[in-house]
């Protein structure tokens, strides 16, 4: 164990290195599968390399004639040893994709903030609906406070991930996501998208800064509102422009139900086009009555 602990210190700023709740029960659930799976792993590796030394050509002396044709204990280990590592692998499985289930909420005592999340091409718009803020391409809340993230897209599936913070869920043009994470130390963590979305794909990342107190946040969120961009659906348009390796911009206020209209859109679009035709079909029944 302290060896693998080792071999896992210079895994910095990945899964590896988790630094909220989520990350660090997830990297615990690596950790032992990874054990569990090594006691078959390991002597298998072992007997592999100790067979073709002990019987390499040239070692006349150790011909190979065994003098049995089945083993019962054999059998037994060869069997029992992998069932049992499935079986304690399954139950660890179950209780941990309940534990560690994206939709469920945290159970903490500060109050959650929630994050409205939309994946562009090629950049990501945090959208702050109790604050009346917006930001691209930074997310910030304070350490040791529940995030209540919403998720959507307006182009292509993508995958929302804070790779140190934990887990990874799918954002999708037309539907809503949710995804429950705490950061338990002040830092400045990656975020990226986990699913390939075309050419500026390599581009589309974000810092999330978790800030070391709520006063800190606080200071963010004034920070935003100095400037005057609003969020709205005309700027929303210029905004979800396809634009590559794009730089931080924050908005100071954002029109109300701004993530329900990027998310019911095409819905308005096709119930739009729908109506139309209906109408047009009306208006060519009457008149033909006329």
């Amino acid at each position: 164990m302290v060896i693998f602990t080792i071999l896992l210190s210079g895994c910095e700023g990945g899964v590896l290195d988790p630094k909220g709740q989520i990350g660090i029960d997830e990297k615990h659930l690596i950790v032992v599968a990874t054990l569990l799976m090594l006691v078959v792993v390991l002597p298998v590796i072992f007997m592999t390399l100790f067979f073709a030394w002990k019987y390499r050509d040239g070692r006349d002396h150790e011909i190979y004639a065994p003098k049995w044709a089945h083993s019962k204990l054999i059998e037994i280990v060869v069997w029992l040893v992998p069932i049992v590592i499935v079986i304690i692998l399954g139950v660890i499985t179950w209780g941990s994709t309940h534990d560690l289930d994206p939709y469920k909420p945290l159970d903490h005592q500060a109050t959650p903030i929630t994050v409205e999340v939309v994946s562009l091409n090629w950049k990501w718009l945090f959208i702050y609906p109790e604050l009346g803020i917006a930001s691209v391409n930074e997310l910030a809340f304070p350490a040791n406070v529940p995030v209540n993230f919403k998720i959507t897209s307006d182009t292509a599936m993508n995958s929302f991930f804070i790779p140190q913070l934990g887990s990874q869920i799918y954002s999708m043009a037309g539907m809503a996501t949710q995804l429950h994470l705490i950061a338990n130390e002040a830092g400045v963590f990656e975020g990226i998208s986990a699913n390939y979305s075309g050419a500026g794909f390599s581009g589309m990342k974000f810092n999330a800064i978790a800030t070391a107190t709520p006063e800190g946040f606080d200071a963010w969120v004034a920070k935003v509102k100095l400037h005057n961009q609003q969020l709205n659906p005309d700027s929303y348009q210029i905004l979800a422009k396809p634009s590559e390796n794009n730089a931080v911009q924050y908005y100071s206020s954002v029109s109300e139900g701004m993530f329900n209209h990027i998310v019911m859109q095409y819905m308005h679009m096709d119930s739009a086009m729908e109506m139309s035709q209906h109408s047009g079909h009306s208006s060519s029944k009457h008149g033909e009555t006329e």
